[in-house]
């Protein structure tokens, strides 16, 4: 291989065919994790989009977002009674617990010819009822969205990413092991100056690899919570949920 000095480099026209690699950079350091004066630097309590409930029996708050220990956020569902209902696609649900959800502040949006990598180490339950995720939705309107890793009650973990509400791709993968912490990385990955290539990796394995059509250059809110009920069916525990992330790192490709 010719390796050419920095000093002639530098004196090299723009229009030369010579091409230095592009570096990733951090967006969320591991960092970001070590307290909760660092943690919200990076992230706000409750979706990001505004509001404390969504599309499950879950009501959000900040009491429930705890960094017990350094460098590892914990979520937690405490079964609750008397709360009022919420109101999602024009249905109304009943609210049976109290529980957490953060969104980072920055916009994450693939530009033609990059892409961003997310990743982290997750304990979550797979419990009747119990559904924490690790999710990318869109900023503007519905969708895209990209189910990084998501876990609805049933001993699965599932990766799925919406082109429509009637056109997704997934993949259910059983999730052994659910007390002990897991790996998940997601690269999303311009391919053509409109669609993205998303692979979904647990423990270091490649799972799946989906396209979202024409996800590329619309921004994504990135979300971590623990949902209950709704899609993970009802009733949940009648004891208190905890959902674990550590090493929580987003970087550009």
């Amino acid at each position: 291989m010719r390796v050419i000095p920095l000093a002639v480099v530098a004196s090299l026209p723009l229009t030369s065919a010579v091409t230095l690699s592009r570096r990733a950079s951090t967006l969320i350091p591991t960092s970001a994790l070590d307290n909760t004066s660092v943690f919200e630097q990076y992230f706000v309590y409750n979706y990001p989009w505004g509001g404390d409930t969504h599309n499950g029996g879950a009501r959000m708050n900040k009491a429930h977002v705890n960094i017990a220990s350094p460098g590892v956020l914990t979520l937690t569902a405490q079964p609750v009674k008397g709360q009022p209902p919420a109101t999602h696609g024009g249905k109304q649900i009943p609210i049976n617990y109290l529980s957490g959800a953060v969104g980072a502040k920055q916009h994450f949006t693939v530009p033609t010819g990059g892409g961003f990598v997310f990743s982290g180490s997750f304990q979550a339950t797979t419990t009747k009822g119990t559904w924490p995720a690790f999710w990318l939705t869109a900023v503007n309107g519905w969708p895209p969205e990209i189910d990084m890793a998501e876990w609805k009650g049933s001993g699965k973990i599932s990766f799925n990413t919406f082109n429509t509400s009637s056109v997704l791709s997934w993949k259910d993968v059983t999730y052994s092991n659910p007390d002990k912490f897991h790996d998940i990385s997601c690269e999303v990955k311009d391919v053509n100056g409109q669609d993205t290539q998303v692979k979904f990796y647990m423990d270091g394995a490649l799972q799946a690899t989906h396209v979202g059509k024409g996800y590329t250059g619309k921004p994504f809110y990135l979300v971590i919570n623990l949902q209950m009920e709704g899609s993970s069916g009802s009733p949940g525990p009648t004891t208190n949920t905890t959902y674990s992330i550590k090493n929580l790192e987003v970087t550009t490709l």
